[in-house]
């Protein structure tokens, strides 16, 4: 049997989706597939991000952002949404979440800190539903 799959998709890829995935690939290992895609991704992941990530041990500065598929989201036993709204595909039968989080852009360390303190306590809620 497989793992199930989780697929964090925000606009960008640039930071909630790229925090919530780095954080549940580190909490599960190999206990669950992690994906994490945008509708518009940017070209780098935010620096603020990748210096708060660094804060607690992962290192997003080589972590590229990435364009969502559908295959992606077909594929995937939860979609965990952030700030997409209905440019989010919807496909009947999948589990959706949709997580209201400030998105990091032009954000201090400091407030990205508390994005992803929150992030990291949903993403264990979230592993513990998969159980």
């Amino acid at each position: 049997m497989s793992p199930p799959t989780v697929l964090f998709v925000c606009v960008r890829n640039a930071g909630r989706s790229q925090m919530a995935a780095a954080l549940l690939e580190r909490i599960a290992g190999d206990g669950v597939r992690v994906l994490s895609a945008g509708t518009h991704p940017a070209d780098d992941v935010h620096p603020s991000v990748v210096a708060a990530m660094r804060e607690v041990g992962i290192d997003l500065s080589a972590a590229r952002p990435g364009r969502l598929e559908d295959e992606a989201v077909r594929g995937a036993d939860v979609v965990v949404t952030m700030g997409c709204g209905d440019e989010c595909p919807f496909y009947p039968g999948k589990r959706y979440e949709d997580w209201d989080l400030p998105d990091p852009a032009d954000r201090s360390v400091e407030e990205v800190r508390a994005i992803r303190d929150e992030i990291e306590r949903r993403v264990r809620d979230l592993l513990g539903s998969l159980s």
